[in-house]
């Protein structure tokens, strides 16, 4: 297990063993029932995308509890909000299905999890069942809140380790849905 050039560097730093152990005892080709409800619980993950030469993109995905649907053990999908209409992660899926979820809870167990897997887009009326229309919760209409799904077949989901993960403190904040305003957005922040 693990890649030709991570057991050349693993042989370099003198870590096979140690890296072997974890590939053993961590490394899952399916999401465990306690991963499952890990996932369910989170309300953000940051999603890895690469285009067909490599060009690599990493953005946040937030919402409610269970931002990433779990459908079964070995698949998750997460809708694509309205945003500002770039869609780097999904122009990268088109050309490279690959990609990389990591889940991190910054507000109690500080664990993470990672998973990786082949990414599929799907319009937004496939959302997955048990998944409620998103309007409800968001106070927006779902044809405008949002604009695809993405599907991911996982092919593996391991631990990120707690010890050097902050903890967080939740605070309440006004979220405004599917607004185009460029105040409420911060569009301006990094043009002062």
């Amino acid at each position: 297990m693990g890649l030709q050039s991570e057991r050349m560097i693993q042989d370099e730093l003198g870590t096979r063993k140690r890296a072997s152990r974890f590939y053993e005892t961590q490394v899952q080709d399916h999401l465990t029932p306690s991963m499952q409800e890990f996932i369910r619980r989170q309300q953000m993950v940051f999603i890895a995308t690469a285009d067909a030469s490599g060009a690599c993109d990493c953005s946040p995905r937030f919402g409610g509890a269970g931002v990433v649907s779990v459908v079964d053990q070995g698949t998750l999908a997460y809708p694509e909000y309205r945003g500002n209409g770039v869609f780097a992660s999904l122009g990268n899926i088109v050309e490279n299905p690959h990609i990389g979820l990591l889940f991190i809870d910054f507000l109690d167990s500080t664990v993470g999890l990672h998973v990786n897997g082949i990414a599929e887009r799907r319009p937004p009326v496939a959302r997955p069942n048990g998944v409620d229309e998103m309007p409800a919760a968001r106070g927006v209409s779902s044809a405008r809140l949002v604009e695809q799904w993405v599907y991911i077949k996982v092919e593996e989901a391991y631990i990120q380790c707690s010890k050097h993960v902050p903890r967080f403190q939740r605070v309440q904040k006004d979220i405004r849905w599917g607004t185009d305003d460029p105040t409420l957005k911060s569009s301006s922040y990094f043009h002062k």
